[in-house]
């Protein structure tokens, strides 16, 4: 005969947190224990919880019960204070500001909250957002990112790293280090790997040190880096001592192979763009602009000067030699205000005849025409998410623009430099100085040849990455050819491809592979991931 007696285990009987709320229960251990009197009561039974409140409790602390939510009500406000609290700092943070603007902004909050709801100030008085609180708040958070980085990184099935070293406001030297890099899903992540500054010298082998030290605190395995990218300084890209001869060295010590090293491609259309000095027109340029600007007087007299006329530009702009685009438009206003700055220097009897000369006015024209192109070109380059296929592409076509303005140039045809078309129109009493224009754009077209020879050479990988259907079998690298065999003769993946080259920005071998993944028609393997995440240089 079986036993009537009931077990509480076999009811699996479990203690509800809204107990807590309506009768000031706690679970301890296998036991309810009243948080007022401290009894205990043995199950857990809604009936003897609310039996033991209602017979002890129940007229003392009613009031409480009756707002079930108090206790909820107050940690949710907390939390809300805390996550405010990070808001702010995090908002100080990104806009660079010290740590004590915080102390102003909780009595901006306060002022605002007492005008426009006055019954809830207190709630603003409880975010605490003193010097100390913001700066510990940022700390916090940067080493939250910093795990967060570290997590993503040891994930990573390839990556390529950005390195730019230069001195701060205070001639400190700062060593800015990017990642890039793709795990076995093909997701790509790019961020900053970290800011050192270098104290004393910043030799390649004090560089490479940080580096090394970034790479080790990110767990970051060597024999995955594909590519890395300098600013071309001597310390970053010397044969014997630079930072690319010390990675290489590294690499041999562990028979890894080596990485892709390439001079950032903005930098080095800058440094193409220097090659046109012009010092003719640019000192003449700069000298007119520091007269009008460095004087108070004649820059508000110059300004009032243009409101008068109802000109395009308000004033003229200074020339900054480290800004790569500010040429372009310092050139610009100055053409388009010739008239007027002539004007003004004569009324200050400031003779600058060149002014008036018409050979500088060709000069000048072409000089903004040709700037204005390159300063296309480097907006072209710039941008997040860029690859170097696409940065190639506008290489190249920069470069068949160059050869095409020289033909043209020379035939005196100028319908792609518009101010030089106008100056043209305008009948001067001088010829256009063919020759010396022709001889410029030639210098300029030979250092685009000279600088971005290296890049060439990586173009049948990038052609790879870019269309891998199109690329001849026989010349690629022979860790690529298998795989290739079974890609371009995959129907799917050929389909894949021509959908996705019209709707996806990026480049459409991404898409490629794991529409390969999920068909289970091509499984890639890490040769494959190599040649995705090998070619990222910014």
């Amino acid at each position: 005969m079986t036993s009537r007696k009931r077990k509480i285990d076999s009811e699996c009987r479990i203690f509800k947190e809204q107990w807590t709320y309506d009768y000031f229960f706690m679970q301890y251990e296998e036991r309810a224990v009243c948080l007022i009197c401290q009894n205990i009561v043995a199950v857990f039974k809604e009936y003897s919880l609310r039996r033991h409140y209602q017979t002890q409790h129940k007229d003392k602390y009613d009031c409480l019960v009756g707002d079930q939510n108090t206790f909820v009500k107050q940690k949710q406000l907390n939390i809300s204070s805390l996550r405010a609290s990070f808001q702010v700092a995090k908002l100080i943070a990104c806009a660079g500001k010290p740590f004590v603007e915080g102390e102003f902004v909780k009595e901006y909050l306060l002022s605002v909250a007492k005008e426009m709801c006055p019954e809830k100030s207190d709630l603003f008085s409880t975010v605490s957002l003193s010097g100390s609180t913001i700066t510990r708040r940022i700390e916090e958070m940067g080493d939250n990112l910093h795990q967060h980085l570290q997590n993503s990184a040891r994930k990573l099935s390839y990556f390529s790293l950005a390195l730019d070293e230069s001195n701060d406001v205070r001639d400190s030297a700062q060593l800015l280090i990017f990642i890039r890099g793709t795990n076995d899903n093909f997701e790509v992540m790019e961020e900053l790997a970290a800011l050192q500054s270098i104290k004393g010298t910043a030799t390649g082998e004090d560089i490479y040190e940080k580096l090394s030290q970034t790479v080790k605190d990110l767990e970051l395995d060597w024999a995955k880096l594909a590519s890395v990218t300098t600013d071309g300084a001597p310390s970053m890209v010397g044969s014997k001592k630079g930072v690319i001869a010390r990675i290489k060295q590294e690499m041999d010590k562990h028979n890894h192979s080596h990485p892709i090293a390439i001079h950032c491609l903005i930098h080095q259309q800058a440094l193409c763009s220097k090659s046109l000095k012009w010092d003719s027109v640019m000192k003449i340029v700069v000298s007119c602009v520091n007269f009008i600007r460095a004087n108070a007087l004649n820059h508000r007299q110059f300004q009032e000067f243009l409101s008068e006329l109802n000109v395009a530009h308000e004033d003229v702009l200074y020339h900054t030699e480290v800004r790569w685009l500010s040429r372009g438009r310092v050139l610009r206003h100055f053409y388009d205000l010739l008239p007027q700055i002539t004007d003004f220097m004569l009324s200050k009897n400031k003779e600058v005849p060149e002014l008036s000369d018409a050979e500088w006015k060709w000069h000048l024209a072409f000089l903004t025409d040709v700037t204005e192109l390159l300063n296309s070109f480097n907006v072209q380059l710039q941008g997040k998410g860029k690859l170097i296929c696409d940065m190639h592409s506008h290489v190249k076509a920069f470069e068949v623009k160059l050869g095409l303005l020289i033909k043209q140039v020379k035939e005196e045809n100028f319908c792609h430099l518009p101010l030089t078309q106008n100056l043209l129109a305008e009948k001067p009493m001088v010829a256009f100085p063919k020759e010396f224009c022709v001889n410029s754009l030639e210098k300029l077209q030979k250092e685009f040849q000279f600088r971005f020879k290296e890049l060439h050479l990586h173009e049948q990988d990038m052609q790879l990455f870019r269309n891998p259907f199109s690329i001849d079998i026989e010349n690629v690298d022979a860790i690529y050819q298998m795989e290739l065999a079974e890609l371009q003769n995959c129907d799917s993946l050929k389909d894949a491809f021509k959908s996705s080259r019209t709707s996806m920005h990026l480049s459409p071998l991404r898409p490629i592979l794991i529409s390969g993944i999920m068909h289970s028609k091509w499984q890639p393997s890490l040769a494959a991931l190599m040649f995705v995440n090998r070619l990222f240089p910014e």
